[in-house]
């Protein structure tokens, strides 16, 4: 299990100390950092579970937009020391499924540094799904999947084809569930740049689409996407799909 947290916030404080001092007793590796965008943003190989100390809340909104984007594209797990005003505010601005844990001033580090050890656990079980990025122009779409998709996997979604390149570059998926009609950049054209690349050539992809006519099947067929979802088709079969392709990639990899 990977017992590292990235605490950001609190300065030198008693308080902020004592949460520290608790979780080294508990063999957490601690990464502290100020609240600062560019700070954070310039660490490498960060965890992914985050503890945040609010101490100013008005002066800490550009963290808050950051988490928020980075919760949505790297799916990191937030957890928030503040009070009780402070922390209605936070959560009503990070997705409310990457809010890990919440803790109201004053703090019982020792109940703080139990949960967070429940925190950790949790973090390292999920970072062991298989993920899969959505890519679709349609926010309700993106949405809607990734509801149907998280218990099982790991969901990240971006809503074009040029996000969905940028995020590649930086980050790898066992999986892609592609828009095959969206403006700008059509889900075939975004196929094509991905098996031209080296580093995306191999990844599996499925078309997410409202046409499974034998024309537009046709159109993609030497790109080799895996299948066709259709976008009506019933949740359950939507999921039974993707886990039968990861049973059988499970099964060649092993004869």
């Amino acid at each position: 299990m990977d017992k590292r947290v990235l605490f950001i916030g609190g300065g030198k404080s008693f308080m902020a100390t004592s949460i520290v001092k608790e979780l080294q007793e508990k063999e957490f590796e601690v990464i502290q950092e100020e609240p600062s965008v560019t700070k954070i943003a310039r660490l490498e190989n960060k965890p992914t579970v985050y503890l945040i100390y609010v101490e100013d809340l008005d002066s800490m909104s550009e963290l808050f937009v950051y988490l928020r984007d980075r919760a949505v594209e790297d799916d990191i797990s937030v957890s928030i020391i503040g009070a009780h005003d402070e922390i209605s505010r936070i959560t009503a601005a990070v997705p409310e499924d990457r809010i890990a844990a919440v803790f109201e001033r004053p703090v019982n580090v020792k109940e703080l540094g139990a949960k967070m050890e429940d925190v950790v656990e949790k973090e390292g079980i999920r970072l062991q799904k298989k993920r899969i990025l959505v890519v679709d122009d349609d926010g309700t779409m993106l949405r809607t999947i990734k509801s149907w998709l998280s218990a099982k996997y790991q969901v990240f979604m971006v809503n074009s084809g040029m996000a969905a390149i940028t995020f590649l570059a930086k980050n790898e998926v066992d999986l892609i569930l592609l828009d095959y009609e969206m403006p700008v950049t059509t889900g075939p054209h975004v196929l094509k740049m991905l098996r031209s690349e080296p580093s995306t050539s191999q990844i599996p992809v499925m078309f997410l689409t409202v046409k499974g006519d034998k024309e537009s099947v046709m159109q993609v067929l030497d790109l080799k996407p895996e299948k066709y979802l259709l976008k009506t088709m019933p949740p359950a079969e939507l999921i039974s799909n993707i886990d039968e392709f990861f049973e059988q990639q499970k099964i060649k990899k092993y004869r």
